[in-house]
């Protein structure tokens, strides 16, 4: 038994110091934290975690990934290539699994959850001039979807399948990360693109202060007949420039995945530190303040690590 909670090449990797005053138990450990493009929510959180295990894990090296994020975050995992990675809660479904399409030829059994947290919103933004206010305002316009089977992008597929679309309903579409769309749009190259990220992601915000965009909603019975793990609900008025609405959207839980070959002294610190310094990790990226311990331990599709499930034993989470 186990709890459940409900690619362009790889990016510049960037070196973190050696701890400079331990803290905690003495460990000699590498600690590479897979995270996704760097203008998007994944890489500042994944640098400020690596700062934290790297002041708190006596004799640590940490270091930081940008990647295509969640699909090839899980590979890297299986492959023993990172030691904790953020992926969106369906993709680690999808890798447990061994789904195929979703780009796991096999099962990932060995990959291990650190903690279920904060929800990343499907943030749909189009040109203001394009003259798309709905999904079906979509038809016959160019979008991108996120990289090639990452993360985003199964949730783009997702989408469009509950709206009774397909791809085959734009004109044209690019397989791009965050910053790439962004540039496309501000030069009127694209006219939108879907993104899965914490709110206030950095693309749309420079976007927002500079061009008129249009967050398009996702109704909320499109959301449910996609079900979990995906849940409806709203981007707040004003999380953007111009935005003087609530728009209808759904959200999918992220996770902090390792695997069974990180030790369970290693992953009993990583889990601790991250619970230990949420004011420090909110100051990476304000996502970081939807993490909650109550729920860390909650509707995971995969088992927790050994180490993680000895924290929230301890911490009472579980009996």
């Amino acid at each position: 038994m186990f709890h459940r909670i409900g690619t362009a090449v790889p990016a510049a990797v960037l070196g973190m110091s050696l701890a400079a005053g331990p803290q905690v138990a003495a460990a000699q450990e590498f600690i590479n934290v897979l995270t996704g493009g760097t203008s998007g929510v994944y890489y500042p959180m994944g640098v400020g975690l690596s700062e934290i295990y790297a002041d708190g894990i006596e004799g640590a090296r940490t270091q930081v990934q940008a990647t295509k994020a969640s699909v090839e975050n899980l590979n890297l995992l299986a492959q023993g290539k990172g030691e904790i990675a953020f992926a969106l809660g369906d993709s680690v479904k999808f890798a447990w699994e061994g789904n195929q399409e979703a780009g796991f030829p096999r099962p990932l059994e060995n990959l291990r959850a650190i903690a279920a947290i904060y929800p990343n919103y499907i943030q749909i933004v189009a040109e203001g001039s394009a003259g798309i206010e709905t999904l079906e305002d979509l038809k016959g316009k160019t979008m991108s979807v996120g990289a090639p089977a990452s993360g985003t992008e199964l949730n783009a597929r997702a989408i469009f399948e509950a709206a009774g679309m397909s791809y085959d309903d734009l004109s044209k579409v690019e397989y791009l990360p965050f910053a790439e769309s962004g540039e496309l749009i501000k030069n009127r190259q694209l006219q939108s693109t879907l993104q899965s990220a914490g709110l206030g992601v950095a693309f749309i915000k420079d976007l927002s202060a500079t061009h008129d965009i249009t967050l398009v909603g996702i109704p909320a019975e499109v959301v449910e007949k996609i079900g979990a793990p995906y849940a409806a609900a709203v981007i707040p008025a004003g999380t953007y420039d111009g935005q003087d609405a609530d728009v209808p959207t759904a959200t999918v839980g992220n996770i902090l995945v390792s695997h069974d070959g990180v030790s369970e002294e290693t992953a009993y610190q990583m889990t601790k530190l991250l619970f230990e310094n949420l004011d420090r990790l909110k100051s990476s990226h304000a996502a970081a303040g939807n993490i909650r311990i109550e729920t860390a331990a909650e509707g995971l599709p995969i088992p927790l690590h050994q180490g993680a499930e000895r924290y929230y034993r301890e911490m009472g989470v579980l009996n």
